[in-house]
């Protein structure tokens, strides 16, 4: 028996996906360590070695592939745990750190601080060097800072270093002869040269994200050394990968070597999943929702592929790697509800985590969060939750909810519960809206995965919020990102920079630069032991109206950028602008600016298989189990409603809302306004009453 592995370490549980070739996939949840984020996974391979009746030595000798996200990298930037690093930049632009753009992000804000840099201003040292915007020195480099800034950053103990020197995208030279000088002076510090790692213009873009691969890199180094160290000792002789913040995965070497990468390696996986779970149904667009423990995030698909961004932050730090577009909130199932200054009740950002986790954990929490609220509307069951291994103590929450929402508000605390619903619905929903209708897209023209451990409770009502018709919860949901993760291909991103107004474009030079970014990519795909013909090559370019400040992205075919053709091009790019800012300036002929060249390299891998039920017929009688008292939100008052196990639903069962589906790590509520339909694969498809010939059809009953 051969397994493989998708790992999602997440801020409360660590979510495991074990598949095999013959066999149904099986779920495993394990409480997170945030200490040692690789005990966690650790001890969710004993569990799984226990529940095939084997010793994990026995066990991990049949895993073939373990496909890892890992928060370590963003954790440490939002803790500010990261590596003290030292910076070398060129002289006069040391404080570009703290300047940024020059754009307050509240304007009308006044008491709104600037984030602080990860770099203190006394370990960014200047050095007096200079390059024009074509690459030709304007002053040479010299050697002399270089020295003294090796013997400050001894002295102070640094352990990483980021070079970004001005200009250095159109020539790396300085660059160069300044990453030799700190190899030299420091074998074992992590480095960052900022034309190897983001050879693109900006400077502030470039200087951050260069800054951010240093702070991140000797973390995430010592955390996955530790863990192949770990995985060695139990004997362990299959593939590891690591899941990056493009929905793609790398090996080891790679994600320590370019760390940054991976900072938002966990809910990367979740659009991948939703293109896969979407796609058996025909649908090409979709809408991801994962709600967890701790946070929310919501991203959009269009055509079978996620919107990308590469003007993305992290702790309000700017990060210019190319990232699936992913919006997260701080709302999950462990979001602390309270009351602000003005007395209006919030939830969340805050979250109780797995320690000490919700009050009805009976772990040590007093503070009243969703889950709390939940238990109190009926939406779980105090005695199944996580299937009967942690028990929910009602009184506790109960207690919670009363001391910090209702008595403050001056309610009884199942109306307090009631509010809590409410209003985190309110936000997810706002979350969706900030990755569709901001984008450009209506929400209601998509069907909305609903995911994590938490998620099906809530997606009723964000549809009912949003308006959509359909959604759609996977078989895996509550393990979502670890699904994703087995249906992940290899991916690497390129750029490189080439300004010039389109129409003025140098053939021979466009396209020797494709090429060049291809034989790299192609190399290193290579040395990952991808084969040629599993590799797939994807272009784009950034395009912009000159003067303007945003570029647009987009996709352009291999023979295009062999042959220079420019007016496909731009009939792609006019729509493409007005869809996104609301105008295009196509009439006017405004000239259209060329500023970066990309390159997207793909690796195929081998997907697991869904295994296909037979119909079984409409009746879901077979998977009731009782009738219990559960709050209706629109109604606003409690009802005796059904209650299925979700795990005995077959292909064609339909559940007619309101009622209850409970599965060991998840439970779905299913409002009086829609309706539920088993497919072939073991995923719900939740819809209003009337969409229910469509539906079947989608399904193929």
């Amino acid at each position: 028996m051969e397994y493989k592995i998708g790992i999602d370490v997440g801020g409360t549980f660590t979510d495991f996906l074990l598949t095999s070739e013959d066999r149904n996939p099986e779920i495993y949840k394990v409480l997170s360590t945030p200490d040692d984020p690789s005990v966690g996974l650790m001890n969710g391979l004993a569990e799984m070695a226990g529940a095939h009746g084997m010793d994990i030595g026995d066990f991990i000798k049949n895993v073939t592939t373990i496909v890892h996200g890992t928060t370590v990298t963003t954790n440490a930037v939002l803790t500010r745990k990261g590596a003290r690093t030292g910076l070398l930049t060129t002289k006069g632009l040391r404080d570009a750190l703290e300047m940024r753009r020059g754009i307050r992000e509240e304007q009308y804000n006044n008491r709104y601080t600037n984030v602080e840099p990860l770099v203190p201003r006394y370990l960014r040292y200047p050095v007096e060097e200079r390059l024009d915007y074509k690459g030709e020195v304007v002053s040479d480099l010299d050697t002399a800072d270089l020295l003294d800034a090796a013997e400050l950053f001894r002295k102070e103990g640094v352990e990483a270093i980021a070079i970004c020197f001005m200009n250095s995208f159109a020539d790396d030279r300085h660059e160069s002869v300044a990453a030799g000088v700190m190899k030299e002076q420091f074998p074992d510090a992590y480095l960052t040269v900022s034309s190897v790692f983001l050879p693109s213009i900006r400077f502030y873009d470039r200087i951050s994200t260069t800054v951010l691969n240093s702070y991140v890199g000797p973390i995430l180094k010592r955390y996955l050394t530790s863990l192949i160290e770990k995985l060695d000792a139990v004997g362990f002789e299959g593939i590891l990968l690591i899941m990056q913040s493009n929905g793609g995965v790398v090996s080891p070497q790679i994600a320590m070597d370019n760390a940054a990468v991976t900072l938002l390696s966990g809910p990367a996986a979740g659009p991948v999943a939703g293109i896969e779970y979407t796609s058996i149904q025909g649908y090409t667009d979709c809408i991801t929702v994962d709600m967890g423990g701790t946070s929310f995030d919501a991203a959009l698909i269009k055509d079978k592929t996620p919107l990308v961004t590469t003007e993305g932050e992290i702790n309000r730090l700017r990060l210019s790697l190319p990232m699936l577009d992913i919006v997260t909130i701080g709302a999950g199932g462990g979001s602390i509800g309270w009351v602000d200054e003005g007395g209006l009740l919030r939830m969340g950002p805050q979250s109780a985590g797995s320690k000490p986790g919700p009050a009805c954990y009976d772990l040590g929490g007093v503070l009243p969060t969703c889950t709390d609220a939940d238990l109190l509307l009926g939406l779980l069951d105090k005695d199944f939750f996580a299937g009967g291994k942690i028990p929910l103590d009602y009184d506790r929450a109960v207690q919670a909810v009363k001391e910090k929402i209702a008595d403050p508000l001056g309610m009884d605390p199942i109306e307090a519960a009631a509010g809590m619903y409410r209003v985190i619905n309110v936000n997810m929903a706002s979350g969706v809206r900030e990755v569709s209708v901001k984008r450009g897209h209506d929400p209601r023209e998509f069907p909305l995965v609903a995911a994590g451990g938490a998620g099906p409770v809530h997606a009723c009502m964000i549809a009912l919020e949003l308006e959509i018709p359909v959604i759609m919860i996977p078989k895996e949901s509550s393990i979502f990102c670890a699904a994703g993760m087995l249906m992940s291909d290899l991916k690497h991103n390129f750029v490189r920079t080439y300004s010039t107004r389109l129409n003025d474009i140098d053939a021979k030079k466009f396209k020797s630069i494709f090429l060049d970014m291809e034989r790299e990519a192609t190399k290193l795909l290579k040395s990952e032991h991808i084969p040629r013909d599993a590799i797939q090559h994807i272009y784009s370019l950034d395009l912009r109206y000159v003067k303007q400040y945003h570029e647009v992205n987009v996709r352009i075919t291999r023979d295009e950028f062999e042959g220079a053709d420019v007016s496909a091009i731009v009939d792609r790019f006019h729509p493409e602008h007005n869809r996104l800012f609301g105008y295009s300036l196509e009439e006017e002929g405004t000239p259209i600016e060329l500023i970066n060249l990309r390159l997207l390299s793909i690796g195929k891998t081998a997907k697991p298989k869904f295994v296909q039920e037979q119909y079984d017929g409409e009746d879901p009688l077979n998977a009731f189990k009782k009738r219990r008292k559960v709050y209706l939100p629109l109604a606003k008052t409690f009802e005796m409603v059904p209650v299925y196990d979700g795990h005995k639903l077959k292909f064609g069962n339909k559940v007619e809302g309101p009622a209850i589906i409970e599965q060991v790590n998840t439970t779905t509520f299913v409002t009086p306004e829609y309706t539920v339909l088993c497919d072939r694969y073991g995923s719900y498809t939740m819809f209003v009453k009337d969409r229910e010939d469509e539906i079947k059809r989608k399904i193929g009953i």
